[in-house]
């Protein structure tokens, strides 16, 4: 197999269909590059570079100046030595790289249908208007043949604590008690309404687990409340990339990770840590076209040992 490949790459721009509100502030178009290689016998892949700059990976400018320096040629060698600052670039160029050393491609239309196994965790909007859409997709998804009980993720720390426990309380009486929730912090929560939002889900018992509570820089307490309520934490922006990932791992972390393999780094080692250490993951959206989107629930299929809903309930976004 040939070490060199033509290359090329084009920017894409969609708009989210509703902003996006977190903690982070709102988030109304999704912008990335998707990337073509070409071997020696004509075969063709595609990757997707997907950037969250907010979430530590590089930002959509610094992956496009990437992509313009390296000419119409590209080699494996120069591939698998992009630089870790570079992580969203690291996973769409090496995801398409990885097409090549299949033996076959599978079709599309095949990979979708292998998709379909997974369980989806569908995402919510902050605040009210959660409760019309909870409602909508439980009408449209809910049937006898689910194997698993709904999931849904729900932003918090966006509008007042008093008002968001007030909504959660009204998802509650409004879902089937079978319904599990993931509530979305972002790293927005103080360490009070963080032992606050803790006791309720314990109360509820329907709270699958609270992600990311509090910003990265507070792991040690987020370390400590893991072992002192019955709901689950998760590490959301704590573990963005890989390096991160290891550092909460080895010290002690081994509560749920949540991980987001487009913005992680190269897939291939995302995939031997995972291997090495079993951890609890969740995986996620970026918000990828479809081309990403392949990727990562390749890797979700082959890695989620917990088989958790993926988060991948998003077809309610994007235009």
């Amino acid at each position: 197999m040939s070490d060199r490949y033509k290359f090329q790459f084009r920017l894409y721009r969609r708009s989210f269909l509703k902003p996006l509100q977190t903690s982070h502030g709102v988030w109304q178009v999704r912008e990335g590059i998707i990337i073509s290689l070409v071997d020696s016998k004509g075969k063709i892949s595609w990757g997707e570079i997907a950037p969250v700059p907010w979430f530590g990976s590089e930002t959509l400018e610094q992956a496009l100046e990437f992509c313009q320096q390296l000419g119409s040629i590209i080699t494996a060698t120069t591939i698998n030595s992009i630089p870790d600052h570079l992580s969203a670039c690291q996973f769409g160029f090496e995801s398409a790289l990885e097409v090549f050393k299949s033996q076959a491609i599978t079709p599309i239309t095949d990979q979708l249908n292998r998709k379909k196994s997974l369980n989806y965790c569908y995402l919510l909007p902050a605040g009210k208007s959660a409760l019309n859409l909870s409602e909508k997709i439980w009408r449209q998804i809910d049937s006898p043949s689910l194997k698993s009980p709904l999931t849904f993720k729900w932003k918090i720390g966006v509008q007042s604590f008093l008002k968001e426990i007030e909504i959660f309380q009204q998802l509650l009486q409004s879902l089937p008690a079978t319904t599990k929730f993931r509530l979305d912090a972002n790293g927005g929560l103080t360490l009070e309404e963080t032992k606050n939002w803790l006791a309720i889900s314990d109360r509820s018992k329907q709270v699958e687990f609270i992600e990311q509570p509090l910003a990265p820089e507070h792991f040690s307490e987020m370390l400590t409340l893991s072992n002192q309520y019955q709901t689950p934490l998760a590490l959301d922006e704590s573990v963005a990339q890989l390096d991160q990932l290891q550092w909460c791992y080895q010290q002690g972390w081994r509560g749920i990770f949540v991980i987001k393999p487009a913005i992680c780094g190269f897939p291939s080692h995302l995939r031997q840590f995972c291997h090495s250490y079993s951890i609890d993951a969740v995986f996620s959206s970026v918000f990828e076209t479809e081309i990403g989107r392949q990727a990562v629930l390749k890797l979700a299929q082959e890695l989620n040992y917990s088989d958790r809903a993926v988060g991948f309930g998003i077809d309610n976004w994007l235009s």
